[in-house]
């Protein structure tokens, strides 16, 4: 699967919120950088992507996603989201955010977000 094979199958599940799904265009070796500053702000590895996300979803009640893309150049797509959610202390709020993908021999090695802040 090339580039923008990969882009639009990703995205379409990205669009019907299948997040989990799509790990399965993730390389075992994935690394996944955060916009912000904390133990979680780079991760390595499917196992540690995956239980940063099973901890940001057990705080997150999410009330819907939208993601528009993919915007490709060469072996990179981006996706924006905007993610309606309520975070652990229930503040709901709507988030925006861009989402860089590195993608090498068919599958995504690299993802990086972009938090609109401000």
């Amino acid at each position: 699967m090339d580039t923008t094979e990969l882009a639009h199958a990703f995205a379409a599940l990205c669009s019907e919120g299948k997040l989990e799904e799509a790990q399965k265009f993730w390389s075992d070796d994935i690394v996944s950088i955060e916009g912000f500053s904390g133990p979680d702000e780079v991760c390595r590895g499917r196992e540690a992507v995956i239980e940063k996300q099973k901890m940001w979803s057990e705080g997150t009640e999410m009330h819907g996603v939208t993601c528009e893309g993919p915007f490709i150049n060469g072996d990179q797509f981006s996706l924006r989201f905007t993610l309606d959610a309520t975070d652990r202390e229930g503040k709901r709020s709507t988030m925006h955010e861009m989402a860089l993908y590195t993608v090498k021999d068919g599958a995504v090695v690299e993802e990086r977000f972009f938090p609109l802040i401000g």
